[in-house]
């Protein structure tokens, strides 16, 4: 017996498993596409990784996309149940699905699902159906069921039994029930609300109690799947004698309606039974019935002795839209007789759950230059209330740059609809609300932040269009010179700068070769030690480059003025033989008398300015009370008249000082021959000079020489700026000359023109001389045009009372500037200056 069972067990499980492969087969190909929804149709209880179709073709995508625009499902259930396989776009079963825990007993069974793809952003809605699959058996709530009936209880009378629970649906769901064999007792099948099948066990035939005092019946729950399952309870039945009528209730079924937000202690329903017995037989016990449950039990009371149902819990529509409650009447009768009926309570929906936002699809960075539709993140709203309820409308606040463009059945997509600029607002946050249509309405918010991603639309700025930087000359190479510093309102790599300096041309030498600069921190260094002499001005073109794509550069100025030091000491260039470092001779005649012209010293400095006035000095003398040399203009005259005791040969040691700090200096030797009968006299530069002797002859050719050189450098130099200056004035209208003033006590037509140039060609001094001019008025008048060069002029006043002399430098200076420095004064364009 036991080996037959074992056999019929495994038979029953084999067809089990042919059937669920039967399933497997019908519904694996079974998918349709619904008003522009894919859906497929699984049984339940399928295997981790069984493959429910090909998501990717369905949804016309390519396997590349799958992968590059990252395809993934979002389920509105707790569990992700499915998932996509990247390498082949088909949708897979990821976890156990039981139809049973998902839907209950409902009819229908479809898990939505929600496919995004990104780049750009789409959302598709796929729906599974879960089909059911007869995995459940029928089962009683107890096993063992006992019934006392009174043996006068009259044929046909019928006692309802405990229905059995079968969580399968369809044709898998309980079907019948069947009762064991008994002459006096059959089954009936009662419908009830909803489809659920209750039994009753009908007495057949009058009980005899002294024949049979207990009845023994099996009950058996059958359901309709294939192969069939079933379940048991077995019923013992007392057969108990006298009390003879069961009370009887006014209805069979009770239909109430409550809102499920009705307070406790709520009437619900008063039902009300009679029973035709007199005395305890007759009195009634109002009770729910043996087999309600514990969710019934936990939110309605009913009063044992007038039958009031009340509320005692909480109702909640979304959770249980109605009951079904057995209400039994008892009497005290012995034995005790018993009716029963039915309360169907439906609940009433209100408006008592807030709509909830879901953010479908997470936002992304969004760059500033997005146009306007861009698609920001996908969401979606619900509502657990039913009807208006149930209807949700979402909103953003005024004047904000996004927008919620809607999709289908409550899905949306946030979008941009404004300009979008970084550096004015780097991040929303975004606030929608949802509100419901309910009475009042409920809504509720939530905050989507987005980040705005840096796009490169900000050049450098520099703090400064142009730098002005004064550097000394003779500096150390590698020294810093200036820092320029520039901002950029762009982030990231955007706002990262770099310097550089653009090629230019100093003197036709690439300025890179003078100057480099800190590609990092804008700190500009020189290559090597700066001189004045050679090089007074240049300019630096610094650019200023972003590392975003494309880069954005701007450029600014570095004016770089060098400023002069006294590196230079005065050098003699008259006598030329003392300029050549020997000594030199001169001579003299011995009857001269005080205030004779011996010879004059005349010395140059290289330097500028204050740097270049030189002085006159006697430092040594043969007889320091014979001579004196003047402090400013070098002439060496007697002090008194030379006397016969005065020796024949004077040496004189003068020394020549510039201005400058610390003051530079040079010396040089005159060897004086006091000779009789010396008649000629020594050159005077304010007079002809003599013919000279075939002892001199080479000296004064020599000289001759030097005046011609310097006349034609000086008529070159002076028709270069004549040429240069018609050019500037044909451009702006003005003057460019330099000539004496018509002044009417100007009259000294015997004054000499010396003119000292540099080695590198500009006027470095002029010397004017003249005669006697302490009665007479000196005038010049200077006149630039605006493009003409910056110049220096520094006047120097003789303090002797015997003759008049002045000294002119003029320094040149490639400034862009129209303005003339005298004696630290500031003088504009054209000014006239007289002494």
């Amino acid at each position: 017996m036991c080996c037959s069972r074992r056999r019929m067990t495994t038979r029953m499980g084999y067809r089990d498993w042919r059937w669920q492969a039967l399933w497997w087969h019908i519904f694996f190909l079974l998918w349709s596409i619904i008003h522009g929804q894919t859906r497929y149709s699984i049984p339940e209880e399928l295997k981790q990784g069984f493959v429910v179709g090909n998501l990717a073709k369905d949804l016309g995508l390519g396997l590349s996309e799958i992968f590059d625009r990252k395809l993934h499902v979002a389920s509105e259930a707790d569990k992700q149940y499915f998932t996509v396989d990247s390498g082949k776009g088909e949708l897979v079963v990821n976890d156990r699905i039981d139809r049973e825990v998902l839907c209950g007993q409902s009819a229908s069974c479809v898990l939505p699902l929600q496919v995004v793809i990104e780049d750009p952003l789409q959302l598709f809605r796929v729906e599974v159906e879960i089909l059911d699959i007869n995995d459940n058996s029928p089962k009683f709530p107890s096993n063992d069921v006992t019934l006392d009936i009174a043996e006068s209880t009259v044929v046909g009378v019928r006692f309802p039994l405990e229905s059995a629970i079968d969580p399968d649906v369809g044709s898998n769901s309980l079907k019948s029930y069947t009762l064991s064999k008994d002459e006096c007792f059959n089954i009936r099948i009662k419908e009830v609300a909803g489809g659920r099948k209750v039994p009753e066990l009908v007495l057949a035939k009058i009980l005899d109690r002294e024949k049979k005092a207990v009845h023994k019946l099996l009950l058996t729950a059958l359901d309709g799947g294939n192969p069939l399952r079933s379940g048991t309870s077995q019923i013992s039945i007392n057969v108990l004698d006298i009390n003879d009528n069961v009370p009887a209730f006014e209805k069979p079924l009770y239909k109430v309606s409550i809102n499920e937000n009705a307070v406790e202690g709520a009437l619900i329903v008063q039902t009300k039974a009679t029973d035709m017995d007199d005395g305890l037989n007759g009195e009634i016990e109002y009770t729910f019935g043996a087999h309600t449950s514990e969710s019934v039990l936990s939110v309605f009371s009913i009063d044992s002795v007038s039958g009031t149902i009340s509320l005692q819990g909480k109702l909640d529509f979304e959770l249980t839209p109605n009951y079904e409650i057995d209400i039994s009447a008892k009497d005290k009768g012995s034995p005790r007789m018993e009716g029963h009926c039915t309360v169907h309570v439906d609940v009433l929906d209100v408006n008592d759950n807030a709509p909830e936002i879901i953010v479908t699809s997470h936002p992304k960075p969004v760059p500033e230059n997005a146009p306007d539709g861009t698609v920001v993140a996908l969401i979606s709203a619900r509502d657990l209330d039913s009807g208006d309820n149930g209807k949700v409308t979402l909103q953003l606040q005024k004047k904000s740059r996004f927008s919620l463009r809607p999709s289908f059945s409550q899905n949306y997509a946030l979008v941009t609809s404004g300009i979008l600029d970084r550096e004015s607002v780097s991040e929303f946050n975004i606030e929608i609300t949802a509100t419901d249509s309910g009475s009042p309405p409920l809504s509720s918010q939530t905050i989507i932040p987005v980040i705005i991603t840096d796009v490169n639309d900000n050049p450098p700025v520099f703090s400064q269009s142009s730098y002005n930087v004064y550097l000394k000359e003779n500096g150390v190479p590698g020294s810093i010179l200036y820092s320029v510093s520039a901002s950029d309102l762009d982030f990231g790599d955007n706002a990262k700068i770099s310097y550089s300096i653009l090629d230019s041309k100093v003197q036709d030498v690439s300025v890179s070769s003078y100057v480099y600069i800190n590609s990092d921190n804008g700190s500009i260094y020189s290559m090597h030690s700066f001189d004045y002499e050679k090089l007074k001005v240049f300019q630096i073109q610094v650019q200023a480059k972003d590392q975003g794509s494309p880069s954005l550069s701007s450029n600014a100025t570095v004016h770089v003025f060098i400023l002069d030091q006294n590196d230079n000491a005065p050098a003699v260039i008259y006598p030329s033989s003392a300029a050549m470092g020997s000594l030199s001779h001169q001579r003299m005649p011995r009857p001269a008398k005080a205030g004779h012209l011996v010879t004059k010293v005349t010395a140059v400095d290289a330097d500028s300015g204050h740097n270049a006035w030189i002085s006159y000095k006697l430092t040594e003398a043969t007889d320091a009370s014979l001579f004196t040399v003047n402090l400013y203009t070098g002439e060496v005259r007697t002090k008194r008249a030379v006397s016969e005791q005065d020796d024949s040969s004077q040496r004189l040691l003068i020394e020549i000082r510039d201005d400058g700090e610390p003051a530079q200096s040079s010396t040089v030797t005159v060897s004086i021959l006091l000779e009789d009968g010396l008649h000629e006299p020594i050159l005077d530069l304010r007079q002809k000079v003599a013919e000279p002797s075939k002892k001199n002859g080479r000296i004064a050719f020599y000289l001759i020489l030097s005046l011609a050189s310097v006349s034609v450098l000086s008529l070159l130099t002076f028709l270069i700026l004549a040429v240069k200056c018609i050019r500037n004035s044909r451009s702006s209208g003005s003057c460019c000359c330099m000539r004496r003033s018509d002044c009417d006590n100007y009259k000294n037509p015997n004054r000499n023109l010396q003119i000292q140039l540099n080695s590198d060609g500009p006027i470095k001094y002029v010397e004017v001389l003249g005669g006697d001019m302490l009665s007479q008025s000196h005038s010049f008048r200077s006149c630039m045009s605006p493009m003409s060069e910056y110049s220096d002029f520094t006047l120097i006043k003789p303090s002797s009372t015997t003759d008049f002399k002045e000294v002119i430098s003029v320094l040149d200076a490639s400034l862009p500037d129209s303005t003339w420095t005298f004696e630290s004064q500031q003088v504009s364009k054209c000014d006239e200056f007289q002494y």
